[in-house]
């Protein structure tokens, strides 16, 4: 099943390469995100859930959550994108469309890989697809920024390359499937399970955005297109995040998971503090929400790090934080629409351009932000519950300071834009108000999740946590 999924989104992405026109690219679209759709309901009305394919594939809990925010929140960057590219040539549409499915469908692979090695080489094709996405508009500053994500993403790779062969010669496991991985784990080589650890944690921080790796997802964000920005910021995040907790969990049962914790936690508040100063310096609003991402994956680390009810909460944040990050990157497209540009300190009085994307914008200040009814309110309150169990004290002043520092920097920002007096001139074209409508969906749905939590969520994230 999983070869049907691959070798029909590859056709599909490689008709959009083809297409002759903007209709042709258009119906390229409709029939990729057709067969997403046709997959998940294979999957689950065929009775292939909870199966493997090919022996390197698993249609698990986890890849199904993730695989469904993933096709949505594409399905959203890939509509987007036509009034984005309004203007561009048809090479350069073409070329966006096919990596853009290249792209979701390389993301999808990682989801459901069952193998460490398979994991590793499509998060690796995510690095091709997403540089190219990000050398779009082909100017000196986005070839800059893709070569930075091609380098410093090899970089990562090839570090958890060795964390991959290091964790195979621990367990002297010659498969390299996780589950035969975990099995062999327990009697494992401290010192060389602890090395693995880190290398593959610091590999993959290049896809999670989170110490040390982040700038390049930060970078990688400020130069894509806004609805590219959105699938980066979370789907692909969303990757490398799976990765780590696939990792994490293989070594659950080993004398270093103590130890592995630890880590985490120093990790998630190093990149948390980081994504906290980092909003109040940076002057440019993609870069702003950004650093967001590095800051909330910063909190997911330290819930897996805290262990317990933190785990459950990690898994939700990282889901909830996918439609909210998703919608504000798509209001920016439109912000950009009528600005032709994201700097802090110039743009403003939005609030009477675009009354429903200034609405969404603030709406998502509220939720990002945590606030009750965000969702990430449930995870980050869950979180501290576990950090005050543990004792703790010292993280929770930590984490506190720096959320403040967040809530801040959310409101100057975001008040400064829909309200401040602007001082560049309006683009010619005027804001798209149905396409902030759209965007603003993602937040109506991330704050429905916040209210009422479906009973099919909690089971799959139950599951996935049981992993």
């Amino acid at each position: 099943m999983m070869l049907f999924y691959l070798i029909a989104s590859i056709l599909a992405a490689s008709a959009a390469f083809a297409a002759r026109n903007e209709r042709q690219i258009a119906a390229a679209g409709a029939a990729f995100y057709a067969v997403q759709a046709v997959f998940v309901l294979c999957i689950f009305a065929g009775g292939l859930y909870g199966t493997d394919s090919l022996g390197v594939f698993s249609f698990d809990a986890a890849g199904m959550l993730f695989h469904i925010l993933l096709v949505v929140v594409s399905a959203f960057a890939f509509a987007h994108s036509e009034a984005y590219l309004h203007g561009s040539d048809l090479r350069q549409t073409r070329t966006y469309s096919a990596l853009l499915m290249l792209l979701t469908t390389a993301i999808s692979g990682a989801y459901f890989a069952s193998n460490l090695a398979v994991t590793w080489i499509f998060l690796e094709a995510t690095t091709l697809c997403s540089a190219g996405i990000i050398y779009h508009r082909r100017t000196a500053q986005t070839l800059e920024a893709a070569w930075k994500y091609v380098f410093v993403c090899s970089t990562g790779i090839a570090m958890a390359y060795l964390g991959i062969l290091l964790l195979a010669a621990a367990t002297k496991c010659e498969s390299l499937s996780y589950e035969a991985v975990a099995a062999a784990a327990a009697g494992g080589n401290a010192l060389y399970l602890k090395t693995a650890f880190l290398l593959i944690l610091c590999g993959y921080s290049c896809k999670v955005e989170l110490f040390p790796l982040y700038t390049v997802g930060v970078d990688a964000n400020f130069a894509a297109p806004s609805p590219a920005s959105a699938l980066i910021s979370t789907g692909l995040v969303n990757a490398g995040f799976l990765a780590v907790l696939r990792v994490y969990r293989i070594l659950a049962a080993t004398e270093v998971f103590p130890w592995v914790r630890s880590v985490l936690l120093v990790v998630g508040v190093l990149s948390l503090a980081i994504g906290a100063l980092f909003l109040r310096r940076t002057n440019n609003y993609k870069r702003f929400l950004s650093y967001s991402t590095v800051e909330n994956m910063g909190i997911a680390a330290i819930g897996l790090g805290i262990g317990g009810a933190g785990v459950w909460a990690a898994v939700f944040h990282v889901v909830c934080h996918s439609l909210i990050k998703s919608s504000l990157f798509l209001q920016m497209a439109v912000v950009r629409q009528v600005y032709n540009g994201y700097r802090i300190n110039r743009i403003g009085d939005y609030i009477h351009i675009n009354r429903v994307g200034a609405v969404g914008l603030l709406a998502g200040m509220v939720v990002v932000m945590a606030f009750p009814p965000s969702p990430l309110f449930v995870s980050e309150l869950a979180i501290l519950r576990e950090v005050i169990a543990a004792g703790k004290w010292w993280l929770v002043g930590v984490m506190l300071l720096l959320l403040c520092i967040v809530i801040y920097s959310f409101c100057v920002r975001m008040l400064r834009l829909c309200y401040q007096p602007n001082q560049d001139e309006l683009h010619p074209s005027k804001a798209d108000r149905k396409l902030s409508w759209s965007a603003l969906t993602l937040l109506l749905a991330a704050i429905v999740v916040g209210v009422w939590q479906p009973a099919f969520l909690e089971r799959l994230i139950a599951q996935i946590v049981s992993l």
